[in-house]
């Protein structure tokens, strides 16, 4: 790209995924066998829940200002793993039962302060369907973002900083998506008694560290790099998605096989890098980043890379509200 981009890509074809879960199902039908839960996904999440409470209470009695490093340094990855967790839970990947799904993403919200796990499962399953659809896709920048940071290096630090916050805000305008149910409430009502037992117990420098990891693991941190690798135009300005394939898919479950994802979104996350090996002919001619630290002071310092940087989309498609983002499934069982 010679320069930044002043407005949004406006593409006329179709989100590309499922285009290719159709080929890749035809080539390799094989790929059913990775379509499978994973309760271990519960144990990882209980663990990191488990160990930032245990941080938490060591911090208890601890300066304030301690829980910024050890949120930054170690917090945040932790917290990354456990958005993962509510990731999968949002794709019901964990158990086969709804409701357990659903309990899984409440429990993994905890260390995160903030009720979000169901609301973003609710917005999440509309971005696969309806990707670069600006009314329903809250992934995508509004209009006064990109328009307000375009390619500053300061501006998009500050919109990193405050990355989650421009994430509830967006969510506003998409009016269609339901935003309340009863999972949501029981979301906010679980995370509301965690809140206040962790400041009865434990105090408030306790939960100031477990807002501080959220905080970190979601934005101005090499780990925010992540929403800048899944659909920004880094790397070419036609490819749509890109996937990251670094050391840190060790540790946050291979959240960076990210088409891979989007091509197969019934296969768990330990499957994810198997759908590469399955399937080399569709994934290695794509364009795929494997830095995060790298890519996160690109897309701070590189002045031809803006929040414009992204594809949408005026035309729905044929999907509909109702749909459940699983059409590798549906296409194997037809």
């Amino acid at each position: 790209m010679a320069s930044a981009p002043t407005a949004f890509t406006v593409a006329t074809a179709t989100e590309p995924h499922r285009v290719r879960t159709r080929q890749i199902i035809k080539a390799h039908p094989e790929v059913k066998q990775l379509m499978t839960r994973n309760p271990t996904t519960f144990l990882i999440g209980a663990g990191c829940v488990v160990a930032q409470v245990a941080l938490a209470y060591l911090l208890r009695n601890q300066a304030w200002y301690w829980t910024i490093p050890v949120a930054y340094l170690v917090g945040a990855f932790f917290s990354h793993t456990l958005f993962v967790v509510i990731h999968e839970a949002a794709h019901n990947l964990v158990f086969r039962k709804l409701w357990q799904n659903v309990a899984t993403g409440i429990l993994a919200n905890f260390p995160s302060v903030f009720p979000t796990a169901i609301s973003f499962k609710n917005f999440h399953i509309k971005h696969h369907v309806f990707q670069g659809v600006h009314e329903l896709d809250a992934d995508l920048p509004d209009w006064y973002e990109a328009k307000l940071i375009h390619n500053y290096s300061i501006g998009k630090a500050i919109w990193l900083f405050f990355f989650p916050l421009f994430q509830v805000i967006r969510t506003a305008r998409c009016r269609e998506v339901a935003t309340i149910d009863k999972y949501v409430a029981a979301n906010i009502v679980a995370q509301l008694a965690f809140n206040v037992a962790i400041v009865y117990f434990f105090g408030w420098t306790a939960l100031l560290y477990l807002f501080l990891s959220f905080w970190f693991s979601v934005g101005l941190h090499p780990l925010g790099a992540r929403w800048i690798q899944e659909h920004y135009l880094t790397l070419s300005p036609e490819q749509e998605t890109y996937s990251y394939y670094g050391r840190l898919n060790g540790i946050n479950l291979n959240v960076g096989f990210h088409n891979e994802h989007h091509d197969m979104p019934s296969i768990p996350w330990n499957n994810l890098p198997k759908i590469k090996a399955l399937a080399p002919e569709f994934y290695e001619p794509l364009l795929a980043h494997t830095s995060y630290t790298k890519l996160f002071f690109r897309f701070l310092f590189d002045q031809e890379i803006s929040l414009y940087s992204r594809i949408t989309r005026k035309e729905r498609g044929n999907a509909t509200l109702k749909d459940q983002s699983v059409p590798d499934k549906e296409l194997l069982s037809a």
